[in-house]
């Protein structure tokens, strides 16, 4: 995308006669969220195992601007995950009228107000359920 934004803005500085070609300065980039194979396995069994149906997989993310950066320059794998936070009847509505984007607040809006639960006792299950897949091991599950 940035190469094709470079492309249509070079193309009209020169079809413009601009003086100079113009710079580009990227002031803040947001990578793809890249889940580690091995690390996600571990999480996703657990996940399953406690989660049954309600453990889905997760769409390739630029969630967070960090998430993925902090963890690449110390050399640690990690894994992402969401939870689903949205009042079930809102995003049914939302979903039948094609409106999820328009209609649903996404984590950095104003709007965005997670219905609390049970979405508090979820995320501390999954951070439970993840915390313990690596301290207990392969049997934390049993």
């Amino acid at each position: 995308m940035l190469d094709s934004i470079h492309e249509i803005i070079n193309n009209e500085a020169s079809s413009s006669n601009a003086p100079q070609p113009p710079d580009f300065v990227a002031l803040d980039e947001f990578p793809p969220t890249i889940n580690d194979a091995a690390t996600t396995a571990t999480v996703r069994t657990a996940f399953d195992a406690y989660f049954g149906n309600g453990s889905t997989e997760l769409a390739l993310q630029t969630a967070s601007e960090d998430f993925s950066d902090i963890p690449d320059a110390l050399g640690a794998p990690y894994t992402y995950w969401g939870l689903g936070g949205i009042d079930p009847e809102q995003f049914a509505a939302a979903a039948k009228a094609g409106t999820i984007e328009k209609d649903i607040p996404y984590n950095h809006s104003p709007k965005f107000a997670p219905v609390i639960q049970p979405t508090l006792d979820v995320g501390t299950s999954a951070l439970v359920v993840a915390s313990l897949a690596w301290l207990a091991g392969p049997n934390a599950q049993e």
